[in-house]
């Protein structure tokens, strides 16, 4: 898989002392906005999120209506950003509760996969199997709609980790 290359168009100005940063290379000779002040580098790392896979009995899956952008409209696993706080597993399980109403734990981690961003460029998606705990099903926080769907009926979601994560759970439940 390819992805784009990072740009570097948004940072132009130091986030400890305020100076200029200029585009030099650094010690591994990589091109990087650095401050000629305080020495202070900026790497433009990957952002992580994190999915959830939620099976009913009847091993349907649930997705979301996304309210907002990016991919407002489409359909899509509950997932959001890793806040500095949290790991990604706390997330699977916040992302969870907000956007559908349903408690739950992680069962087991499926894997990762990098994807581009319209807002970020680059995103590391860790993908979570997880089990119902409590609450009741209810579309919440960035979600306009939450429903299960057989994995058979599952076609294109709104982002390619998504899809991914869809895959790879319909071959574990098919090696079962």
């Amino acid at each position: 898989m390819s992805l784009k290359k990072a740009t570097y168009q948004n940072i132009n100005y130091c986030l400890r002392c305020g100076s200029k940063l200029e585009l030099k290379a650094d010690h591994e000779n990589k091109i990087r906005p650095q401050c000629s002040n305080c020495g202070w580098k900026f790497y433009k790392n990957p952002i992580p999120a994190s999915t959830c896979i939620i099976l009913n009995k009847a091993k349907e899956l649930l997705i979301i209506k996304r309210k907002f952008e990016p991919e407002s409209g489409k359909w899509a696993l509950p997932s959001g950003y890793v806040e500095i706080d949290q790991n990604p597993e706390d997330t699977a399980q916040a992302e969870m509760l907000e956007e559908t109403g349903l408690e739950g734990k992680v069962i087991e981690f499926l894997g990762y996969y990098p994807d581009f961003s319209p807002l970020y460029e680059k995103v590391i998606t860790f993908g979570f199997l997880m089990e119902i705990t409590g609450g009741r099903l209810q579309a919440g926080d960035d979600a306009s709609e939450a429903c299960y769907v057989p994995l058979a009926e599952i076609q294109d979601l709104a982002f390619a980790s998504h899809n991914y994560f869809v895959s790879k759970i319909k071959e574990k439940i098919v090696s079962e």
